[in-house]
């Protein structure tokens, strides 16, 4: 691979990538199809929180090649079911090889869970209250990953308002990965066919 004068990286296939999505097929899929793309749904975002929540201290990697072993565990991240989920169901997640085995994270996925079905009960909804945090659009794509910040008044605000409604493991740097990941906030950095005002963008 080369890599041009701007932050992008062009891989053989002649397109330019931002340098983490040309860091392996699959994250070079991920990177191409979902994110950045606009998300919406219940249980689309729900199993966004719980895998950004997965990957805080490892590798996205780890968690892209675990992800169907994931949703697999978690009954698709249908959050009816997991709120379902008692002590046997932590039980048998630790000692399920395929995912990250840590009880507090997955302790974490079950709380949210049973987050999300309450957020009924404040007149609320978990997609509505997630994208009412989303900035205005950048009319510019970051000249590089050192212009990406890791967290911004917007994801520390969608944080609080979490972790008010009994969210775990939502900090403001998990809160801005999945803004980026969703699409509430477009982050493709400049020369990257996805970055904002590129055809593919």
């Amino acid at each position: 691979m080369s890599a041009p004068g701007d932050a992008a990286i062009v891989g053989d296939d002649g397109i330019g990538r931002c340098p983490w999505g040309a860091g392996s097929e699959l994250l070079g899929e991920y990177h191409d199809r979902e994110w950045g793309r606009v998300l919406h749904g219940r249980d689309a975002l729900y199993e966004r929180i719980s895998l950004e929540a997965f990957q805080s201290g490892l590798s996205w990697l780890i968690v892209l090649r675990k992800r169907p072993a994931f949703r697999e565990a978690f009954a698709g991240f249908d959050p009816e079911a997991v709120a379902r989920f008692d002590g046997t169901d932590t039980a048998r997640l630790l000692a399920d090889a395929g995912i990250v085995r840590n009880r507090a994270k997955i302790e974490a996925t079950v709380a949210n869970a049973r987050a999300v079905l309450a957020l009924a009960d404040r007149g609320e909804d978990l997609d509505t209250l997630l994208w009412s945090f989303a900035p205005p659009p950048r009319e510019q794509p970051p000249s590089g990953f050192e212009d990406v910040p890791a967290t911004t008044p917007a994801s520390t605000a969608m944080a609080k308002a979490l972790r008010a409604r009994g969210f775990r493991f939502v900090g403001p740097t998990t809160c801005y990965a999945l803004m980026q990941a969703t699409g509430m906030v477009d982050d493709h950095v400049a020369g990257c066919f996805r970055a904002i005002g590129a055809p593919g963008g």
